[in-house]
């Protein structure tokens, strides 16, 4: 037998493993949810054990068998909320997650995140964009859809960083593990010598970063607060220059106030970033972002047009609310 042949049926064993393990989760659910059996009734006509129905059951809502929705009472004023800031911001859609999920972004964003991404209508060889940061990198560990051939790459250098959310190498990588897609990666630290950003200009791979940029159809970002609040922060900014006191929050680690104008730093115009300019010619341009400390970050990031779609939650949102009309109560 020659090794090519080996190799085939090892293929098509593991491929013929990975279907009947699919099956055997949509026919777990399909008990569960649909006919209404119970675990131990499921786990009985599966003939395994009742803890192994709830791991099947957990991995049937991550694979995407499984969609739940939980419809909120029209009474409670969501509709009216999310038409609000979308109106005000001047967005194209808004996408709110009932209460506050600050504490659980990755799940708690994940359905509506993934339901904006679908408007886009990506398909092979498209090209999707990806930030670094917590919710980013949260986000990207979800199911948020079937990316097969869909290229995806970072927005941001950040190799040499300590955290897994500020190495957007990382994010893509989880993103294609969980969503598919052809991942691009970007070897390049957030804020290079003058020598290294000079030696990147002629680097194929980071060439290639930069066609991606250009050519993207959709971006998927973050929008990060008051840099002297958080407690994690890319290590090349430097926290405590002054000029960093005026930040209210940053896209693809571009600091802005709350004017919308861009703070600079020291090394700022070596930071390995998609300009500002090329960001927003990408068509759908999604922020994920919760935390009502964030209100004031998400409006200047809104109105300096970072993004034209939001993914938040109604505490969130509710905060950007009372911002806004603050404002306009007190011109």
């Amino acid at each position: 037998m020659e090794a090519g042949d080996t190799m085939d049926r090892t293929d098509e064993a593991t491929e013929a493993t990975g279907s009947t393990e699919l099956e055997r989760l949509y026919r777990a659910a399909q008990l569960y949810y649909e006919q209404g059996a119970t675990q131990a009734e499921v786990a009985e006509q599966l003939q395994v054990s009742r803890p192994s129905i709830s791991r099947m059951l957990s991995e049937a809502r991550a694979q995407g068998i499984v969609e739940i929705r939980v419809h909120r009472p029209a009474s409670s004023g969501m509709d009216e909320l999310r038409d609000r800031i979308q109106d005000k911001l001047q967005l194209s859609a808004v996408h709110l997650a009932p209460g506050d999920q600050s504490q659980r972004a990755g799940m708690g964003l994940a359905a509506l995140t993934r339901q904006a991404l679908a408007a886009a209508e990506l398909n092979a060889g498209d090209v999707l964009l990806l930030a670094s940061g917590e919710t980013t990198y949260a986000l990207a560990q979800q199911r948020l859809g079937d990316f097969s051939g869909v290229v995806v790459a970072p927005t941001v250098g950040g190799q040499a960083e300590p955290d897994a959310w500020h190495q957007t190498n990382e994010v893509v990588r989880a993103f294609a593990a969980t969503s598919g897609g052809y991942p691009h990666y970007l070897f390049a630290p957030s804020m290079p010598s003058d020598a290294l950003l000079s030696a990147l200009q002629d680097d194929p791979g980071y060439r290639q970063i930069v066609d991606d940029w250009n050519a993207a159809k959709v971006a998927l970002v973050g929008v990060g607060a008051p840099p002297l609040s958080r407690q994690s922060i890319a290590r090349s900014v430097p926290r405590d220059h002054p000029n960093l006191a005026k930040a209210v929050g940053d896209v693809c680690l571009a600091f802005y106030d709350d004017a919308g104008d861009e703070v600079t730093f020291p090394g700022n115009d070596r930071m390995v970033r998609i300009p500002g300019g090329t960001l927003r010619a990408v068509p759908l341009r999604i922020a994920a972002a919760v935390g009502p400390h964030k209100a004031p970050s998400i409006i200047a990031a809104a109105r300096t047009r970072w993004f034209n779609t939001l993914v938040t939650d109604e505490a969130t949102a509710r905060a950007i609310d009372r911002s806004l009309s603050t404002a306009i109560t007190a011109t």
